[in-house]
């Protein structure tokens, strides 16, 4: 066995901070190359409809301007490919006359500089032929696909279970439309040589923006070089190619020289997803102890007229609880609104807001603890499989949570609990998340100075990847950090998935594990068979890797560096390929496991004025291995502040006659800010998950999921309001 240094779990600040604090990281709209120009974009005024015209010669001859696009004259551009996560990107844009959403881009300017390519765009007019909008989940004409993604599923006799059931709960509940919105605006720079051209851009995938970059331009994909080292936050957002890098693609193609395009703050809302709206039925059932005996849960959601998104929202329910009877489906809604994308937690956040709410009003019913009735429920196995968890330790996030929350301080009954004028209530969800893992592959080089670099075509999008990365390669090499260096953002690097679904940390790891112990044992195989080498003979399972040195375990003073066995060989430097590929989960004896959370909330509202404020959070997860503490914490927060927007903040707001998304700016679009948080405390349980290399389980996603729940049930145990709509704000408890 290989002694491997300590670095993993370490609470190592982020490799990349000095550059992002100095101002040195290079996010794309940072980029500039000699003779580049500026593209700006021009959106529809109406939903739904046609452009009968569009007159562009006003700005054609505006001062600076070397183009202008739209569907008159815009070569025709191919959709890229489906992937694990859906379509990898939406319909190309300008393809015809027709308008599917407000916002649609209708032209794009290309000019000398920023100023004259918006001028120009302002110049452009365009009338319709509209039609009214389809905005409403419940608008009859709207088209429904029922089972969009083939995931409705059922076990044992659902109507049975709710016939037998001494409590039972039969409750709609909707969620908003949340936006993205990262800080930083997504731009794209792209500059052609001939037939081959590099795209700089917001990406959390660049193997996947490759491969739609080159389907739609019909190039091959090594024609096609994606760079995203930074991105500067995506919560989902940068998983596809969307329309405006397409645009800023062609339209460097078109004018011959790179092109820089950055969208505006109101582009952001129309261009790069959202969150969709949902409206939810769930139906419960509980024996008078408390035993589960059924549950249904049926979900619709919105999607765009013609294009496609994966947001399963009702699968999780199926092996959230033990429980005999279950039946989940989905069904979608095509309306006129902007395609809807991934945004941290799909589906599981607007899911889990129903079902964790549900069983609040179930454990009411029951006159139960809301805890007390989660822990009776426990699936110790998986339900649906029968199989045990590969590793399970949510009975164990309950308990510490209770402990750490004070949760035997709650008064059971509703609106017992004051302090003043405030309402206190405590409300508490739990969370099991879909298990992800997608095969991944990297390489590990050694070179002759001592130093090591390991490569992936994988993003960070500020999840601090690049750090537990660098950490882990630190640790199976056996060298301090400083001589390690981690590159990725890459699409000619070895490829690897997207940064997104809480799967790229074990995806990722187990390719660098494999990379790094593959290059280990290279050094270790040439030290060997080497007469000169104090370690002849030796295999793998005989020495130790330290400070740059292999030693034999049996005498540490029988050692050489990486170095000197490269020198002595006369090599520049050595590497190795590695790769990861997900377990079988219909051959495992296991259930694969995601991670596992409990979420614990104390919420206060004014007695007379309504007002909401959530002064602590407690969150326990089960995440597998942890690789750096820190980094794992800030995921969780960053999540919880975003399931506490999610909760009593977010909504994108449709102007109901034109479609018009009404509060497209963060002057408008509410978001919690640095005052409306309050302590959120964080602790990780469990044990490395043993079905990876690593242990890991992911953490990126589970901070949002139960959040929402856990406010609302905490609202309920202050006032005895039950609300079952997102936002939560103060109109609805006045």
């Amino acid at each position: 066995m290989v002694a491997l240094r300590h670095e993993i779990g370490a609470p190592v600040d982020r490799v990349d901070g000095p550059l992002k604090v100095t101002g040195a990281a290079p996010y794309p709209s940072d980029v500039d190359y000699a003779g580049m120009v500026y593209a700006h974009l021009v959106r529809s005024a109406v939903a739904t409809g046609r452009i009968q015209r569009i007159a562009t010669a006003e700005a054609e001859h505006a001062p600076g301007v070397l183009g202008v696009l739209t569907h008159l004259n815009a070569p025709k551009l191919e959709r890229g490919p489906v992937t694990l996560i859906g379509p990898s990107g939406p319909q190309p844009p300008l393809r015809d006359e027709r308008v599917l959403h407000w916002g649609q881009y209708i032209a794009a300017v290309v000019a000398d500089t920023p100023q004259n390519a918006v001028h120009a765009a302002r110049l452009i007019t365009a009338d319709y032929s509209a039609a009214d909008p389809l905005l409403d989940l419940a608008d009859a004409r709207a088209s429904i696909e029922a089972d969009p993604y083939g995931l409705a599923h059922q076990r044992g006799d659902v109507q049975l279970g709710l016939a037998q059931a001494a409590a039972t709960v039969d409750a709609t509940y909707e969620t908003a439309e949340n936006s993205n919105n990262p800080l930083g605006l997504f731009a794209t720079v792209a500059v052609w040589d001939g037939d081959t051209v590099v795209v700089h851009t917001s990406t959390q995938w660049p193997a996947s923006a490759q491969a739609a970059i080159a389907a739609a331009f019909e190039l091959p994909n090594e024609a096609v070089h994606v760079l995203a080292p930074f991105i500067g936050g995506g919560f989902g957002s940068g998983l596809r190619v969307h329309q405006h890098t397409l645009l800023a693609i062609l339209a460097a193609r078109v004018v011959g020289r790179p092109v820089k395009l950055v969208l505006t703050r109101p582009q952001m809302f129309t261009g790069i997803g959202h969150r969709p709206r949902t409206t939810q039925r769930l139906r419960l059932g509980a024996s008078a102890d408390g035993e589960l005996t059924a549950m249904k849960h049926e979900a619709t959601v919105e999607a765009a007229a013609e294009d496609d998104n994966f947001e399963p929202i009702t699968v999780a329910t199926a092996h959230a609880y033990a429980c005999p009877n279950v039946s989940v489906g989905d069904q979608q809604v095509r309306l006129t609104v902007p395609l809807p994308g991934a945004m941290r937690a799909p589906g599981e956040a607007q899911g889990n807001f129903a079902l964790e709410s549900g069983i609040d009003e179930l454990a009411s019913q029951l006159e139960l603890d809301p805890l007390e009735l989660r822990l009776r429920n426990y699936a110790a196995v998986n339900p649906e499989s029968g199989k045990p968890w590969s590793s399970n330790a949510l009975r164990t996030c309950y308990e510490v949570g209770a402990e750490r929350f004070g949760w035997s301080d709650r008064d059971p009954h509703p609106g017992a609990m004051r302090d003043g004028r405030w309402r206190v209530g405590y409300g508490l969800a739990g969370v099991s998340y879909s298990w992800w893992q997608v095969p991944c592959q990297a390489r590990a080089t050694i070179t002759l100075d001592g130093q090591a670099f390991v490569h992936s075509a994988a993003s960070d999008p500020g999840t601090g990847a690049l750090t537990v990365m660098t950490q882990l390669a630190s640790e199976l090499l056996g060298l301090d950090l400083a001589h390690l260096r981690f590159e990725l953002g890459d699409s000619d690097m070895p490829w690897a998935p997207a940064a997104g679904g809480s799967g790229l940390t074990t995806s990722l790891g187990t390719a660098v594990h494999s990379a790094c112990t593959t290059l280990r044992g290279h050094f270790v195989q040439l030290a060997a068979s080497d007469a000169a080498s104090p370690l002849q003979g030796c295999s793998i399972a005989d020495v130790t890797v330290t400070d740059g040195r292999i030693s034999r375990l049996d005498d540490e003073r029988a050692s050489e560096s990486f170095v000197e066995i490269l020198q002595r060989h006369g090599l520049s430097e050595l590497s190795a390929h590695g790769s990861s590929a997900p377990p079988d989960a219909e051959e495992s004896a296991v259930s694969l496991a995601g991670p596992f959370a409990a979420k614990f909330v104390e919420v206060r509202v004014d007695n007379d004025l309504g007002l909401i404020r959530v002064p602590r959070v407690v969150i326990v997860v089960d995440a597998g291995r942890i690789l750096n503490e820190k980094l794992a914490k800030s995921q969780i927060v960053g999540g919880t502040i975003g399931g506490i927007g999610h909760a009593l903040f977010e909504d994108v707001v449709h102007d109901a006659g034109t479609g018009r998304v009404a509060n497209g700016t963060f002057g408008d679009y509410l978001i919690p800010v640095n005052a409306d948080i309050g302590n959120i405390d964080v602790t990780f349980v469990g044990k490395p998950d043993p079905l990876t290399a690593i242990g890991t389980k992911g953490v990126g996603e589970i901070g949002v999921p139960g959040t929402a729940a856990a406010i609302a049930n905490g609202i309920y145990h202050a006032t005895g309001r039950r609300i079952r709509s997102l936002p939560i704000t103060l109109d609805k408890l006045l």
